[in-house]
């Protein structure tokens, strides 16, 4: 839906088209091509795009259109604790009354499958085209920023696609997360690609704790790690205040290496 808003130029079409209302040109033209509408990932994270894809549904379906979409959330979780969600609770009353909704749950995630044997942490420089194949293959293409809403403040995963999440260690761990935050990444991803870890010291005190919530969170959720490190996990935290505490965080660093751990939970 943004990128209708920016790209396909909705109130250039209105003003275009002489309709004040942006979205009716949209669907118009989106009906004129498809009798059938399928998407993949419906995913809500501002209120505004909440209330653009209410009034468009509503348009298609009064076309006759057929919309076939996935998401990971259950329409009633839908922009779960987003601002004036109590707007766009409507929307959610259509969806569940025009569509049918089934749950495809399955204790495995095949496409994880091809991990097995496959490298996930990578020590050193000279990995990127690696782990960009790693994504290629596990994402199936370019990924798309994930907001996630935490007790009413926007968490982003810089790059996400059919529950992978890619970022640097910069963006989850510079930045002032907390447990909460790194709750939800872990509950909205099976697999999560961080990259660059630096090597850690005193110095850096507040992003090694929030790297080890990170990894805590992770561990206990069963979330597959694929990482790019300045070292091994026993020389990320070499000396100093705090090395003897990050032992555990290398323990688990090295297990969710393993082959077992590759083989854990779906999204």
């Amino acid at each position: 839906m943004r990128r209708w808003r920016r790209n396909v130029g909705c109130i250039g079409l209105a003003r275009k088209e002489g309709v004040e209302d942006p979205v009716e040109p949209v669907a118009a033209r989106v009906a004129k091509q498809a009798h059938l509408l399928c998407f993949d990932e419906m995913q809500i994270t501002d209120i505004t795009d909440a209330m653009l894809v209410g009034r468009l549904f509503e348009k298609l379906f009064a076309r006759g259109v057929i919309i076939v979409t996935t998401s990971n959330r259950h329409p009633d979780d839908l922009y779960k604790d987003g601002l004036n969600r109590d707007l766009f609770l409507p929307f959610i009353a259509m969806i569940k009354e025009k569509l049918d909704v089934y749950e495809l749950a399955s204790a495995t995630d095949h496409r994880l499958g091809r991990l097995t044997g496959q490298r996930v942490y990578f020590a050193g420089p000279g990995h990127a085209a690696e782990i960009d194949a790693l994504w290629t293959d596990l994402a199936g293409g370019p990924g798309a920023p994930r907001m996630l809403m935490v007790t009413g403040l926007e968490v982003t995963v810089r790059h996400f696609r059919n529950g992978i999440g890619r970022g640097r260690f910069a963006d989850f761990c510079a930045k002032p997360l907390g447990p909460a935050d790194y709750l939800a990444i872990a509950e909205a991803v099976n697999t999560l690609f961080v990259e660059d870890i630096p090597i850690l010291s005193p110095a850096k005190a507040n992003e090694a704790k929030r790297f080890v919530t990170l990894i805590d969170a992770l561990y206990e959720a069963r979330v597959r790690l694929i990482a790019s490190a300045a070292a091994e996990p026993d020389a990320l935290y070499p000396e100093g205040t705090g090395a003897f505490e990050f032992e555990r965080t290398a323990s688990r660093l090295h297990e969710m290496q393993s082959e077992d751990w590759v083989g854990g939970r779906s999204a």
